[in-house]
């Protein structure tokens, strides 16, 4: 029996697996089908309605494979979105909020990384007393020219320079996760507390999600520390975020 040729080229070596599932499921559908051999899942079924197979090794897919309900056409069209502009896309800014120990009231942006930081909207709910602070995080990414994959690069750069900063910066600075709390909390104060059953959450109107270019700066620049001072001196003084001179944030 001849071995059946993969539709999986060499020239998408570089194509993150995520971005690749993303656009099969968009473009052939889903949900995706096992039928006897779990590294082998059809789509967007099985058997006579499966219009490719995909093998995998681990979390990687190894293979691509024609099914019953090929379409050669379909997939000629999904192999010239790939090569262009999942692969080539243009240059846009990604946006989303981040959360910081230390309040964010000015900005700063990174000259080689395309990175900023700005201070949230003025109609952005703000604490005291502790509570996180949120801020925009602007940054780099690739136009897929479909939004579920756009979408997803934006979520996954944001998520990776959020933990970066973390490491960078003194305090924490974090993301909402995807898989939000319930929990016990003490919402009111005095002689009887009001307690209740609550949910992990913060909305803000920050603006496109996906632009251009880098928004205009806010407020003052982030005063910026030489490194050696700035991580030894800068704790929870009760300023707000300062940087230090040679962030290089990749």
């Amino acid at each position: 029996m001849p071995v059946a040729q993969s539709l999986l080229p060499d020239t998408w070596a570089g194509l993150d697996q995520a971005d690749l599932r993303l656009l099969l499921q968009e473009r052939i559908g889903r949900p995706g089908q096992y039928d006897g051999n779990r590294d082998v899942l059809h789509l967007p079924l099985a058997r006579e309605k499966c219009r490719v197979s995909l093998t995998y090794k681990g979390t990687k897919i190894v293979a691509i494979e024609r099914g019953a309900a090929f379409d050669r056409r379909e997939w000629e069209q999904i192999c010239a979105e790939i090569e262009g502009p999942i692969l080539k896309g243009a240059r846009r800014v990604g946006r989303e909020l981040s959360f910081s120990t230390f309040r964010v009231e000015g900005w700063w942006r990174g000259s080689r990384s395309g990175v900023q930081i700005l201070p949230a909207p003025n109609t952005a709910p703000r604490g005291g007393g502790g509570a996180d602070d949120p801020f925009i995080l602007e940054f780099p990414i690739q136009d897929a020219g479909l939004w579920p994959i756009t979408n997803h690069r934006r979520i996954r750069e944001h998520r990776r320079l959020t933990l970066l900063l973390n490491i960078l910066l003194a305090g924490a600075t974090k993301f909402l996760p995807d898989r939000r709390r319930n929990f016990w909390s003490l919402v009111g104060f005095g002689a009887e507390p009001e307690i209740k059953w609550v949910q992990e959450w913060y909305f803000a109107n920050f603006g496109e999600a996906v632009a251009d270019e880098l928004s205009l700066p806010t407020g003052e620049k982030l005063e910026e520390l030489e490194s050696e001072r700035y991580y030894k001196e800068v704790g929870n003084d009760g300023r707000g975020l300062r940087v230090p001179d040679d962030l290089a944030v990749c």
